[in-house]
């Protein structure tokens, strides 16, 4: 395989991670940076080993030698900034949530598939081998019919009103930064279309700080709570008629997962530690697909992606939540 020269948009903390993972990836070529700050760009270049770095995201598009942009700007921001990649002609790997609503994740599609462009969600937790195995197990029918899923988000924030998380037109609130990764959960073991949406919030100055929502299916339901007022073990379970799937602490990025018989015992464990941070299988995942010339990926396809937008979109409806910038 070649290398895949990467740009990476934004130098804020989650750009750090995935840089650090891009390291660890032997077929991804750390090429280019960009930031509102040229001061910033260079020295996240020079800290992370970038070749190059640009004062402005239309700079760095403009370099014919960028194949393929990873979008960790805050979520108000992802919808602009993949249409500008996308219509550079650059390949987007977008962070989660990808969208502030459908409507925009349809336009960013439309535009892909125009231009025959991969893009792809950074829902890095379907990439993960632990992931991969629950869905093995299910898949063979180790647990049964799915009867269940239990999925918890809850991370302990303090309220400050300048951080992205709590700020409206920032796309701030639980609903997009922690309950994508429960839904997301949920909707790949049970399916993309519940029979029905029960939904709360605890709303403060228009985002929502801590959320409940349950999907209902013909026989079965998965119940998820995320937020930022309190900490828990956000651990999740899935429960079949034979068995179940149990995913350690912080379920959407452990490296453990294990299955029970119907009697709660034990019958295989798994352990898959992460080479660095965890990013990389998303961005092995990313540099395989442009390889073989997909303009989206099996693991993490647009329909699903979709799916997991037009749930929030119901969500945000029922708790009362909208966003001053979500229209296109």
């Amino acid at each position: 395989m070649k290398k895949i020269r990467w740009g990476v948009l934004s130098t804020g903390k989650i750009a750090h991670t995935f840089a650090k993972a891009l390291q660890a990836v032997p077929d991804a070529e750390l090429y280019a940076v960009s930031s509102r700050s040229a001061e910033k760009a260079e020295k996240f270049a020079v800290q992370y080993g970038f070749e190059k770095h640009f004062g402005s995201t239309e700079e760095m598009l403009k370099d014919e030698n960028v194949q393929v942009v990873y979008i960790g700007s805050p979520m108000s921001c992802h919808y602009s900034d993949a249409i500008k990649c996308l219509k550079a002609g650059k390949h987007v790997l977008c962070e989660k949530t990808v969208t502030l609503c459908t409507k925009q994740l349809d336009e960013i599609l439309r535009i892909a598939a125009e231009n025959k462009l991969f893009f792809m969600e950074a829902m890095w937790t379907k990439t993960l081998p632990h992931y991969r195995q629950a869905k093995e197990w299910f898949d063979n029918g180790r647990i049964g019919r799915i009867k269940m899923i239990k999925a918890d988000f809850v991370n302990l924030c303090e309220g400050d009103p300048k951080n992205r998380l709590f700020r409206s037109d920032l796309g701030g609130g639980a609903l997009l930064d922690l309950g994508v990764y429960p839904l997301t959960f949920a909707m790949a073991f049970l399916g993309n279309e519940p029979e029905s949406i029960t939904a709360a919030a605890h709303m403060k100055n228009g985002v929502d700080y801590d959320d409940a929502v349950i999907l209902t299916y013909p026989d079965a339901f998965a119940a998820m709570t995320f937020g930022f007022d309190c900490r828990s073990e956000n651990a999740a379970s899935i429960v079949g008629e034979t068995g179940s799937v149990v995913f350690d602490s912080w379920f959407h990025c452990s490296e453990k997962v294990s299955l029970f018989d119907s009697n709660n015992r034990l019958i295989e464990a798994k352990h898959f530690p992460h080479p660095r941070t965890g990013y990389e299988y998303e961005i092995m995942e990313v540099d395989r697909c442009l390889d073989m010339g997909l303009t989206e990926s099996p693991l993490v396809p647009h329909s699903d992606t979709r799916a997991v937008m037009v749930m929030i979109d119901k969500i945000k409806e029922k708790i009362g939540l909208s966003y001053p910038n979500e229209n296109i």
